[in-house]
């Protein structure tokens, strides 16, 4: 057989860990990105440069590919789709426009009969005003926006007049419910019915930036049961194809809630890479690329803490780590607050 050039769209840690687990499969990767610091290029086997609308570029790459994914959603669904006309695009373009925006993506879980917090579209400011029995709630911009970007907590009507929001973009505002916690789930679907699914993982966030990860998840046996269901039913309605993150809220009477759902490899399950026998990046690789689907078995229980900002200094300088204890650098050049610099997986 042939070897393999898989695309990746997006040069973040995402597609530096794909990188690395297509390596491990002896699959060429070529990442374009539109950062020309986009740290996946240290682990990459090509990197090129270029804006996600430059036509040129975007031919020349898949031209140079077999198959393409991504790292990221925001990535403009008119590029993925005249890709799409090339090489296979996995997930398909039309999953990323559905789950770019936010409310075709609630309405979309919905209609499966899949329980979401309460939520209304939101067009110009006096639209928020009748609106106090959503409060508490989160306007979120309906387009872009993620680790707490384009978010706005608001506790009561009073506040929107403090608050600086751009109206000319859209939004939802989404009820805050009583939380006990958040979970995710790690899918992986190959085709009709065959998937593989990493159990529940429980996240701890702060500012809307996930800090900690871990399994076993403290959760009951229902919700054990009902997340896995549910994402299984979000992929196989969305014909999806490669790994996906489904996000959840439990609020205190232990009811579920689909949060959202993230259409690529994600931040919750990098505890997968030791924790498992196969890793979300190896499953998404293997999906993609149309490779044999094989059984995930958990090696050990797991907690992930991210690294923030500053906080890599002294990992980078002087990391004193237990043989259970795996560090990873995302090699960025650039230190900046609340920016994801690296994480730190501890095998329980």
């Amino acid at each position: 057989m042939s070897e393999i050039t898989l695309g990746i769209l997006g040069g973040g840690q995402l597609g530096s860990m794909l990188s690395i687990a297509a390596k491990k499969l002896n699959i060429k990767t070529i990442i374009l990105c539109d950062d020309q610091n986009a740290p996946a290029q240290n682990f990459c086997d090509e990197f090129i440069n270029a804006k996600y609308n430059d036509k040129s570029k975007i031919y020349e790459f898949a031209t140079k590919v077999d198959f393409i994914t991504y790292e990221f959603e925001n990535i403009p669904f008119e590029t993925l789709n005249e890709l799409n006309k090339l090489k296979t695009v996995s997930p398909k373009p039309s999953v990323n426009r559905l789950i770019q925006h936010r409310l075709a993506e609630k309405d979309f879980i919905n209609k499966l009969n899949i329980r979401t917090t309460r939520y209304v579209h939101i067009e110009n400011k006096d639209e928020l005003l009748p609106l106090e029995d959503f409060l508490p709630g989160i306007l979120k911009t309906t387009t872009m926006g993620y680790d707490g970007k384009g978010q706005y907590p608001i506790n009561n009507i009073k506040e929107i007049d403090s608050l600086d929001i751009d109206f000319r973009k859209e939004y939802i505002l989404e009820k805050l419910i009583k939380l006990k916690k958040e979970i995710s789930i790690i899918i992986t679907r190959f085709s009709n019915n065959k998937y593989e699914i990493y159990e529940p993982i429980e996240n701890t966030h702060q500012e809307q930036i996930l800090i900690k990860s871990k399994i076993p998840a403290d959760i009951n046996e229902k919700i054990f049961n009902q997340s896995k269901e549910w994402a299984i039913q979000i992929a196989e309605e969305l014909k999806y194809i490669g790994t996906m993150c489904v996000e959840f809220f439990v609020d205190r009477n232990d009811n579920l809630y689909v949060n959202e759902i993230a259409p690529r490899v994600h931040n919750s399950g990098h505890l997968t890479i030791n924790a498992y026998n196969i890793s979300q990046f190896e499953n998404h690789v293997r999906a993609v690329c149309s490779l044999e689907k094989i059984t995930i078995k958990k090696i050990s229980n797991a907690e992930m803490i991210n690294i923030i900002g500053d906080q890599i200094i002294p990992y980078r300088e002087n990391a004193q780590l237990s043989d259970k204890q795996f560090f990873f650098d995302y090699l960025k050049t650039e230190i900046k607050e609340k920016r994801k610099m690296g994480h730190l997986t501890t095998l329980k």
